[in-house]
């Protein structure tokens, strides 16, 4: 969703302040357009967690909905799926029930043999079995303009970059990813300016990725090929072929997953490297300071916010919690909690104990983590062994946006050839 196309404060849909929700906890903040996000999507975010902002918040912004602010709610709300249900993880409501991807929209048990399909192919030792050829991509595309003395970062890596090792994966054709991540785009940043109006973005992205993967399922069914699809689809659920709703759902998120959230976090990073030369200095002075570094990267950058549905009255923190409420999960306000890590705008790479719900928490935590971390470790070695030195433009003005996963795009590098 592009800011310029955002609605100003006055003009914005506001939902009815519901009666328990007392007055004092009321903040408009707006989820997919923050404020003060000209400055970047975490300086944003940091602005909402302020000393005196309550553990948790109600916004009558995208639907009316709570808030946490804190990693310890954050991290709570993500292993209690018993108490916050993923039944609806999107905000508005509207969207989040329009959403049909699994099974990031179950809970235990139901979810359990889905997750462990998912994880047959993108467990820590298969992706180990591909690390040459991610590293191969990457150098592909940095030789490309290393020459130059130039690149939009955005567009000519991380664009790229994780999208064409995650087709390869899916053996899927790299011509297929203007489409893919154009529905991508819609499911996580869906458009519009009322509840309504983004729930039907979001139900016509999600139909059009499970019309997209029904034909590709069809062909890989009874195959014995390698790839992440051809492995999925053939996964048996308690005994038996795994339904074809969840087949549609399953694959799509696979897909959904692998668009959007290493893109942005790449990005995300470099453009904070490249106004601190002295983190890069450190880096290449210490490859082991890199390779560590690379956890505290995700803390410092987390992209992704979704939303768990209140399943019983309860209290918790101290605020009163209706059922079917639902409770919107900043992963950024985690790794950027001051009461859990000092000077937490800061990327210390010598920082100790670092926690975080960038790859969420309990049994959704991110079955593709381990693939961010090993594209993430190898953008870091191979660009700084070809581009040590880099800066953003002078007068760059990166363009931020906020939603489900975070964004951000124009980003103008140069250095010295």
């Amino acid at each position: 969703m592009n800011t310029d196309t955002i609605a100003p404060p006055s003009a914005k849909h506001r939902s009815p302040i519901p009666e328990h929700v007392p007055a004092e906890l009321v903040r408009e903040v707006d989820a997919y357009g923050l404020e003060g996000i000209e400055e970047g999507v975490h300086e944003a975010w940091k602005r909402v967690q302020q000393p005196d902002t309550p553990p948790l918040i109600w916004t009558p912004f995208t639907g009316g909905h709570w808030i946490a602010t804190r990693g310890a709610l954050i991290d709570e709300i993500y292993r209690s799926p018993e108490r916050f249900s993923s039944r609806v993880i999107w905000v508005p409501r509207e969207a989040g029930e329009a959403y049909e991807m699994v099974p990031t929209k179950m809970d235990p048990p139901e979810h359990t043999p889905y997750r462990k399909a998912i994880d047959k192919g993108l467990n820590l030792a298969q992706i180990r079995k591909v690390e040459g050829d991610i590293r191969a991509v990457a150098i592909e595309l940095i030789e490309g303009f290393a020459s130059k003395g130039h690149c939009d970062f955005a567009k000519d890596f991380a664009n790229i970059f994780p999208v064409k090792v995650f087709l390869a994966l899916a053996d899927l054709p790299m011509e297929d990813a203007a489409k893919l991540n154009a529905l991508a785009k819609e499911m996580t940043r869906p458009s519009g300016n009322t509840p309504e109006e983004q729930g039907l973005s979001l139900k016509t992205a999600n139909a059009g990725f499970f019309e997209y993967v029904a034909p590709i399922i069809e062909a890989r069914r009874g195959g014995t090929g390698t790839d992440l699809i051809t492995q999925m689809v053939n996964s048996e659920i308690n005994g038996a072929p795994m339904p074809e709703d969840k087949l549609l759902g399953l694959v799509s998120l696979l897909l959904l997953g692998g668009l959007d959230t290493v893109v942005n976090f790449l990005s995300f990073m470099m453009i904070y490297l490249a106004r601190h030369p002295e983190t890069v200095e450190e880096m290449i002075a210490e490859p082991v300071k890199l390779q560590r570094g690379v956890e505290e990267m995700f803390r410092r950058f987390a992209v992704v916010s979704d939303a768990r549905y209140v399943v019983s009255d309860m209290e918790f923190f101290g605020t009163q919690l209706k059922a079917g409420d639902l409770v919107f999960l900043p992963t950024a306000l985690h790794g950027l909690d001051d009461t859990q890590h000092e000077n937490p705008m800061k990327v210390d790479l010598s920082r100790r104990n670092v926690s975080h719900s960038t790859f969420a928490q309990g049994p959704h935590r991110c079955a593709g983590m381990h693939l961010a971390r090993l594209e993430v470790l190898v953008t870091l070695q191979e660009w700084l062994a070809r581009i040590p030195r880099f800066s953003l433009k002078k007068g760059a003005a990166p363009i931020y946006h906020a939603g489900i996963v975070a964004a951000v795009e124009n980003i103008p590098l140069v250095w010295k050839v």
